[in-house]
C-alpha cells in the first residue's frame, strides 16, 4: 500500500477544519482493516499527511462511539484511552552513528492532545510494554510540535453517543533529525509507516489500521 504526501498549497491552521484549503487536495487514507479481537463498534476514521519546507502536517477526523480520555500527561499510554496513531519511518540515515540506526516513530495520540512518542530501533519485547531498543523523546522535542484536538483533554465518562472529534497536529524536521540525521530533500524521500485507531480501555475497544497487521494483535510490525 502507498500514501503520496503532497505538498501543503497553503499552511495549515491547526483549527481541525478537514475541508480547508489547506488540505482539500490532500490523500486520505482509511483506516479501515479491525483486528480481529475487536468489538462490534468499529469507527471511521480517516487521516491525512501534508508537507512544507519545515516539517509534516497530520491530521485525523474520527467518527467514534464509547470515547474515553483519561490520561493528559505526555508519555503516558494514550492508547489505553481513544487514540490514533502514525508510525513513520524516515529514509535510511546518511550517518551511522547508534542514535541514526534505521528506526521508526510512533506518534500516539489519544483524543485530548496526549502524545506517546518513543524513536524505536527494536519493537521486540523483552518485557510486557518494553521495547528492546528505544529512545523516549523528551519533551523538549515534543515542544516544537504544534497540536489541535476538538475534544477536551479529558472526558469525565464515555462518551456512548455517536460523535466525531479531530486531531490535527505539526511535527517540525528537526525532530526527525534530532535521531536520523539531516533528511533528504521532500521530493526525493519515501518513507514506511501505517495509521493506526485503538481504544483498550473503552467499553468497546477495537484495534484498526489503514495497512493490515496480519493476525496477532502488534501495531509494531514494521
Amino acid at each position: 500500500m502507498q500514501y503520496l504526501i503532497r505538498r501543503a498549497k497553503q499552511t495549515p491552521t491547526l483549527q481541525g477544519l478537514w475541508d480547508s484549503p489547506a488540505w482539500r487536495d490532500a490523500d486520505t487514507a482509511e483506516l479501515a482493516s479491525f483486528h480481529g479481537q475487536s468489538s462490534e463498534h468499529r469507527p471511521r476514521t480517516l487521516a491525512r499527511i501534508v508537507y512544507d519546507d519545515d516539517g509534516l502536517y497530520v491530521h485525523f477526523r474520527v467518527h467514534d462511539r464509547f470515547v474515553i480520555c483519561t490520561r493528559t500527561a505526555n508519555q503516558s499510554l494514550t492508547s489505553k484511552d481513544s487514540c490514533v496513531e502514525v508510525y513513520l519511518q524516515p529514509d535510511r540515515p546518511r550517518t551511522t552513528s547508534a542514535r541514526s540506526s534505521p528506526g521508526y516513530f510512533n506518534f500516539e495520540m489519544n483524543s485530548g492532545g496526549a502524545l506517546l512518542l518513543f524513536y524505536i530501533l527494536d519493537p521486540l519485547r523483552n518485557d510486557p510494554g518494553i521495547f528492546k531498543h528505544k529512545f523516549i523523546v523528551p519533551q523538549r522535542l515534543i515542544d516544537t510540535m504544534r497540536i489541535h484536538h476538538s475534544l477536551p483533554a479529558t472526558l469525565e465518562r464515555e462518551i456512548a453517543d455517536p460523535i466525531e472529534w479531530l486531531l490535527e497536529y505539526f511535527i517540525p524536521n528537526s525532530l526527525f533529525e534530532y535521531y536520523v540525521g539531516p533528511l533528504p530533500p521532500a521530493g526525493e524521500r519515501s518513507w514506511c509507516g501505517n495509521f493506526h485507531k485503538c481504544a483498550d480501555e473503552s467499553s468497546h475497544p477495537h484495534w484498526a489500521s489503514w495497512s493490515p497487521i496480519g493476525e496477532t494483535l502488534n501495531f509494531h510490525v514494521p
